[in-house]
């Protein structure tokens, strides 16, 4: 286990992360275990439940509570206080700031875009049934959801090379499209498939033509998804580390990658805060997209 160790820590640089994944390891395998054994038991499930849903949540409820913390680095309880979030306000947390307002840029551009790509493959997907290439296109569409994103990052890092673009902000607004087209297609396809198309035949009766039975009917309708995508788009985008590192160019920093870069060593109390007010805006943006999405679907009948 030493040597394996060993090996293992000299690929991964020695890094601090490493250490304590390894360090973690054992109590995860251990909890994993006894959540299974618990499923299995008769009456273990809520238990399991509980277990799993608090080794998930657990460590974001430590982080918010220590954003209250005294000290800038200490990771011990000393005293409550609540001047980090006016240091991240202030004039302290000017360089975050900046990211933060390219983070901001990016998520809007990225999403808006991903946004009309992402409606027109979803129609795609469920009106066009049959056509030369559909299941690459469907791979291709599908395949942001799946792919780790050190591999997409690498990939875009690559092509951009190839098409000699130097990096900066707009191959950051291009890579966040990539993965958001693929989250605004699914959540727009899923409203399509409950949309009622003898509405659009109605409109074609009356006289309307294909576009303007787009624009006057069918987005309407499917209106709550198209929000709900671009919201859940935006809130991707805005905490993603691994495909901004890849894409980046010098000078440019998002708010997520600045943070990263911070705690690389020992995390800084400001950090906790400013990720609390991160998980606030991205858990709104999330459930607002989930209420949008659910506005107008038909109830089921009792």
């Amino acid at each position: 286990m030493k040597a394996l160790y060993e090996s293992l820590s000299a690929a991964a640089g020695h890094a601090l992360w490493f250490d304590m994944v390894w360090q973690l390891l054992p109590f995860v395998i251990v909890l994993g275990a006894l959540a299974q054994l618990l499923i299995l038991m008769r009456g273990g499930r809520r238990i399991s439940l509980i277990l799993g849903y608090g080794f998930l949540y657990l460590p974001i409820l430590v982080l918010i509570i220590f954003s209250f913390n005294e000290p800038e680095r200490v990771a011990v309880w000393v005293g409550f206080t609540t001047k980090w979030y006016a240091h991240i306000l202030g004039d302290g947390g000017r360089q975050l700031k900046d990211a933060a307002l390219v983070s901001l840029q990016v998520g809007l551009i990225s999403s808006s875009i991903a946004v009309v790509f992402g409606v027109m493959a979803a129609l795609t997907l469920v009106r066009v049934r049959r056509f030369w290439g559909r299941q690459v296109f469907t791979g291709l569409i599908y395949a942001p959801l799946i792919m780790p994103e050190v591999i997409t990052g690498l990939m875009l890092l690559v092509a951009f090379q190839l098409l000699l673009i130097d990096r900066g902000f707009w191959t950051v607004v291009l890579a966040h499209t990539t993965f958001a087209v693929a989250y605004v297609a699914v959540v727009v396809q899923a409203r399509l498939q409950t949309f009622d198309r003898d509405l659009e035949a109605a409109a074609r009766d009356l006289g309307a033509g294909p576009f303007m039975t787009f624009i006057k009917v069918t987005l309407p309708l499917i209106a709550p998804g198209v929000i709900g995508g671009w919201l859940l788009a935006f809130t991707l985008s805005l905490d993603d580390v691994v495909i901004t590192q890849f894409t980046k160019g010098e000078g440019v920093n998002t708010a997520a990658v600045y943070t990263f870069s911070q705690v690389k060593t020992q995390t800084k109390t400001w950090v906790n805060a400013f990720s609390t007010l991160l998980i606030g805006v991205v858990a709104v943006g999330v459930f607002l997209s989930y209420l949008i999405s659910q506005y107008g679907k038909p109830k089921a009948q009792k």
